[in-house]
């Protein structure tokens, strides 16, 4: 190989390295975008799954004061009941006294099925 040949080979080489190093820079401003893009996504997305958690728990709070699904046995309870007779245990099947409300009743219809 001459000494020209060489000398251009180098410029070459020169030439491409340079090239090769700016696209290097161009993709690390690239990443360095990227991962910041990156990070305030994910700061977004926790607060906003914070905010969800949030609501949940509001759209929770008055669901449980809703009356659950009464079984058919309840049911049957309560259709009695609203005829106006006892269902509890001590005064079970006698009339109340101008429709009277009887707690122990209501706890007999609408008390959780886990007692």
């Amino acid at each position: 190989m001459d000494k020209r040949s060489l000398y251009d080979g180098l410029n070459q080489l020169e030439s491409e390295l340079r090239n090769t190093l700016t696209e290097l820079v161009e993709m690390k401003h690239a990443l360095h975008e990227i991962v910041e893009k990156n990070t305030t996504l994910e700061m977004e997305n926790q607060r906003l799954r914070e905010h969800l958690r949030e609501l949940n728990q509001v759209a929770e709070a008055p669901a449980e004061n809703v009356k659950q699904e009464l079984s058919k046995s309840r049911m049957n309870l309560e259709k009695i009941y609203e005829e106006g007779f006892h269902v509890c245990y001590d005064l079970y099947g006698s009339r109340r006294e101008n429709d009277e409300p009887c707690a122990f009743c209501l706890e007999v219809i609408y008390r959780e099925s886990g007692r």
